[in-house]
């Protein structure tokens, strides 16, 4: 199910403060609505696992990809796949767990496994257990970061303004150690 947990970025030491969560998909959307994240949950009926080709995924979920393009003018679009026996896992898992943020908006729908995201806005921290289902965007200059677990098992579809794809800029603080890690 997803989630999300807002905390008070103050109390660095206890993300035990927690000042709201819920698992219900319309409060998740009302409350990441109020600091401008997209949060959506789409069908997912066809079965979709780590290793299914690019095309495939794109094609099962073309309509509402094509619906985001038409809104938002996004000029790439492709898919990252990962599993927990990928060679590379822990320097993928390091590279997006520091605070950054992007030039355009970070779009990501899962279309297998979770991922977790995690922003700071203004003085709260917004933790997003993301499943299978889940579209999120994340404005543009919006500090986050994100975690996919040790044993990463998840498809992602990510759409972009930028045709370069994802392209951080990392703010050099350590917040992100202060907050929650998806453990899977």
């Amino acid at each position: 199910m997803s989630t999300i947990r807002i905390y008070k970025d103050s109390n660095l030491s206890h993300t035990t403060d927690l000042l709201f969560t819920t698992e219900n998909p319309e409060k998740i959307r009302d409350r990441l609505a109020d600091i401008g994240v997209r949060f959506e949950q789409w069908r997912t009926d066809k079965a979709i696992t780590p290793g299914a080709s690019q095309e495939e995924v794109i094609d099962a979920y073309r309509k509402d990809i094509d619906r985001l393009i038409a809104e938002d003018g996004y000029q790439t679009v492709d898919v990252v796949s990962l599993s927990a026996d990928h060679p590379q896992k822990a320097d993928m898992r390091k590279k997006f767990l520091s605070e950054h943020t992007h030039s355009e908006d970070e779009v990501r729908f899962f279309v297998a496994g979770e991922g977790l995201f995690t922003m700071h806005v203004g003085h709260e921290v917004y933790e997003v257990i993301c499943k299978k289902g889940d579209l999120i965007s994340v404005p543009a200059n919006t500090p986050h970061w994100f975690d996919m677990g040790p044993n990463p098992n998840f498809v992602a579809i990510r759409l972009f303004n930028n045709p370069e794809g994802w392209v951080a800029n990392f703010t050099g603080s350590d917040i992100a150690t202060h907050f929650n890690r998806l453990d899977n």
